[in-house]
């Protein structure tokens, strides 16, 4: 390895550390010519995946896009962003073990709703709600009917957020 500083190749490794839930290795590394320091992250390649969006268009698969919308979901509510990495990496995982080349923006979208439910159902609803184009409050009402099925502790905050939603609604009409 070169030295990102002054390119030579005399690099030794002060600390080395699991990174990533384990997926990764990351090293802090200095250079013994310049004495720049730097960091290194190893992480298994594994074999491309492609997204298949809605419109049929394909994209590689970014993990950022995934935790991006799981932040957005679950903003202001406990999880954290531990928890939040967890998910993607989980999801991530799957589709590596699966040894899939293509996937469906559909079925990540059901995997991330499936985790979600367990961390928070306030960012489960707000996530189906994005992901399933919800068009109208009957929309909302749909999933915490569904929810409820499921009979999961914790129904106040969506109840909150299902009264909240009526609130607003009627205030602009």
């Amino acid at each position: 390895m070169k030295c990102p500083r002054c390119g030579k190749q005399e690099i030794r490794v002060l600390e080395s550390r699991s990174a990533e839930g384990g997926q990764s290795v990351r090293r802090r590394r200095e250079c013994m010519s310049c004495g720049y320091r730097f960091t290194t992250y190893e992480r298994i390649e594994f074999m491309p995946i492609m997204v298949i969006k809605r419109d049929g268009s394909r994209e590689s698969f970014n993990r950022n896009k995934i935790l991006q919308g799981v932040m957005r979901a679950c903003e202001k509510t406990p999880v954290t962003l531990k928890q939040m990495e967890e998910l993607v990496n989980e999801i991530e995982e799957k589709l590596q073990l699966e040894d899939v080349q293509e996937v469906t923006t559909l079925r990540i979208g059901e995997m991330v709703l499936e985790r979600l439910r367990h961390l928070s159902e306030v960012a489960y609803l707000r996530f189906a709600s994005v992901y399933r184009r919800f068009r109208d409050i009957k929309d909302f009402a749909h999933e915490l009917e569904q929810l409820e099925q499921l009979e999961r502790p914790s129904r106040r905050d969506l109840e909150r957020l299902l009264q909240d939603s009526l609130a607003s609604e009627g205030s602009t009409k």
